[in-house]
């Protein structure tokens, strides 16, 4: 399913992360994609209140958790710039699919990074 989402599909998510060698593209483009998966959840379950929205959120805060052993096996790992970027990521998905008000440590809340 492709993003309806005009500012999303224009979005660079988690470019300051590709711009830094520290991290590596391949372990990134899986983040990049589970976010992109989340954008899709959005789109197909329209959540309807930030309940619902931090349901969605909760599972992509999981897939972000299991990656941390590749970026551990990569010589990287989520660090206080990833934290904060991948983070703001998600808060910007809340923002553009109607929800301004959401939580950005709710967003996250599962998260073990």
């Amino acid at each position: 399913m492709a993003i309806t989402n005009e500012h999303l599909a224009q979005d660079a998510l988690l470019l300051p992360l590709y711009e830094d060698d520290y991290f590596p593209d391949h372990v990134l483009d899986k983040g990049k994609a589970i976010l992109l998966r989340l954008c899709e959840r959005i789109e197909s379950d329209h959540p309807a209140d930030l309940v619902a929205l931090y349901a969605l959120t909760a599972v992509a805060t999981e897939e972000f958790n299991a990656l941390e052993a590749e970026f551990d096996a990569a010589g990287s790992e989520i660090e206080t710039v990833a934290r904060e970027e991948i983070g703001e990521a998600f808060w910007r998905i809340a923002k553009a699919y109607g929800f301004p008000d959401a939580d950005a440590e709710e967003l996250i809340a599962a998260r073990e990074w």
